[in-house]
């Protein structure tokens, strides 16, 4: 996706100090305009850049790229897992999408990280927000044998995440069945589980995490709910909040073990080892919610998660209902 000048230029700009239009020019051995034309290029991505007469062009955050070979490195791979095979693009529709569509040829614990998604998606269709460079967008792709009851695997994903992030000073978490991780009732970060059965009988399933770090103000206008990054958490809003941001390929390593370590033990073990946890930093038992479910809307209380991923609900005539994620929608009330 990037040409060699733009990745070039990308690389000198990396940490966020100004370089001189002649001093990029003369390093890289090409022309001002040439330098001027590859700036506009990754404007154009959605990095942010400061060009300031006399001064030359900074990106405004420090940028680290993704890194497929130090991320590997870094992978604590459990017992009787394959190895992982980990893969960065630059750019792709999705990268669910892209290990779905390559199933076939992977092995199982393929990993596969993107600087960019065209067509990032969340649940029931929902556009992610992907600009290029500023977040995680991690899909892992294991298998499974068939009949496995992997209703509540989003959850469990859900809570090796909250581990990671609060190991990284991220405090007040919280996770909205089945897929949402919030921070003060805005959203952070996002799962999507999809799968496919091979024809030798065994699941294929895709595990994909998106979790904003550093959203350009730019990007987060097409965002249709309240959303938060990890840069304004830790930071604050204060002018040193960049420092926090923790390393992304650091971040892209710890997450990709503890999904092996789920992926591994998940099989076996179900959904149970992480219950009381899920429990612990849910926000929706014991709300109000209203559900959208195959054309009706109703509201009900929630009021707890059964072993295999099931939303228990009360409505309000006294039944009790279990909603498997599939096609609903569920929004916690509020107000009540």
């Amino acid at each position: 996706m990037l040409t060699p000048s733009v990745e070039a230029l990308i690389q000198h700009l990396a940490d966020g100090k100004f370089h001189s239009g002649k001093k990029l020019a003369d390093t890289l051995q090409t022309s001002r305009t040439t330098v001027w034309k590859s700036v506009q290029s990754l404007q154009a991505l959605g990095l942010e850049i400061q060009a300031v007469k006399g001064r030359g062009y900074r990106l405004t955050h420090p940028w680290e790229r993704l890194n497929a070979e130090q991320i590997t490195a870094s992978i604590q791979v459990p017992e009787a897992c394959p190895p992982p095979v980990v893969e960065v693009h630059d750019c792709l529709n999705s990268t669910n999408a892209h290990l779905l569509r390559t199933a076939s040829l992977r092995p199982a614990a393929s990993i596969c990280l993107a600087e960019m998604q065209t067509a990032g998606r969340g649940r029931l269709g929902r556009n992610w927000v992907s600009p290029f460079g500023a977040n995680i967008y991690l899909s892992l792709l294991w298998r499974f044998r068939r009949g496995e009851s992997l209703g509540g695997l989003s959850l469990a994903v859900g809570v090796e995440t909250v581990r990671v992030l609060r190991t990284l000073g991220l405090a007040d978490l919280r996770l909205k069945w089945p897929n949402d991780i919030l921070w003060q009732e805005r959203k952070l970060g996002g799962i999507l589980i999809e799968a496919i059965t091979e024809s030798q009988g065994q699941c294929v399933v895709v595990v994909g995490l998106g979790l904003n770090l550093r959203l350009p103000p730019g990007a987060a206008d097409a965002i249709d709910q309240p959303w938060v990054d990890i840069r304004t958490i830790l930071g604050g809003g204060s002018s040193r909040s960049d420092l926090a941001v923790p390393s992304r390929n650091r971040m892209a390593g710890d997450l990709s073990s503890r999904l092996l370590a789920l992926l591994n033990a998940y099989g076996s073990e179900g959904l149970t080892p992480w219950l009381e946890d899920w429990r612990r930093w849910n926000c929706v038992l014991g709300r109000r919610v209203t559900v959208d479910e195959i054309g009706q809307r109703y509201e009900a209380t929630a009021v707890n998660v059964t072993e295999e991923g099931s939303l228990v609900l009360r409505r309000d005539d006294g039944r009790r209902r279990l909603l498997a994620a599939g096609d609903v929608r569920l929004r916690v009330r509020h107000d009540a």
